[in-house]
């Protein structure tokens, strides 16, 4: 296996060890669709969170949550928008959410992309 993909899916599992642990349900991960990718798709009590996981082994190339950019929101938001009609889920609450990995701990972002700039609604 690549060493990218594993170091991936090793962020991935790591990030969802630590959301479970605040509450989260895991419902799946690596959702794609021919707009992109969703690492991970949970449920929050009530809401449902999209989330990108981001790593870093250093600081030198800045933080993790530095690589989410303006194109990559845009394409989280909109495979997110294409899992909830997929999924049937219009009407309920979703958010955006980021979690950077760093060798210093993991800092979660809630609401690290805001979806309602782009008018979009499910």
């Amino acid at each position: 296996m690549n060493f990218n993909i594993e170091k991936g899916r090793d962020g991935e599992d790591r990030a969802r060890s630590y959301l479970e642990s605040k509450g989260y349900r895991f419902l799946c991960a690596n959702y794609r669709t021919r707009l992109g990718e969703l690492d991970l798709v949970m449920r929050h009590k009530d809401t449902i969170v999209f989330v990108e996981v981001k790593a870093r082994r250093d600081a030198s190339f800045g933080a993790p949550q530095e690589a989410v950019t303006f194109a990559k929101q845009r394409k989280m938001i909109r495979v997110g928008l294409e899992y909830a009609k997929a999924r049937r889920c219009q009407g309920t609450p979703f958010r955006f959410d980021v979690v950077a990995l760093t060798p210093d701990g993991i800092e979660h972002i809630e609401n690290a992309v805001d979806a309602s700039a782009g008018g979009y609604t499910l």
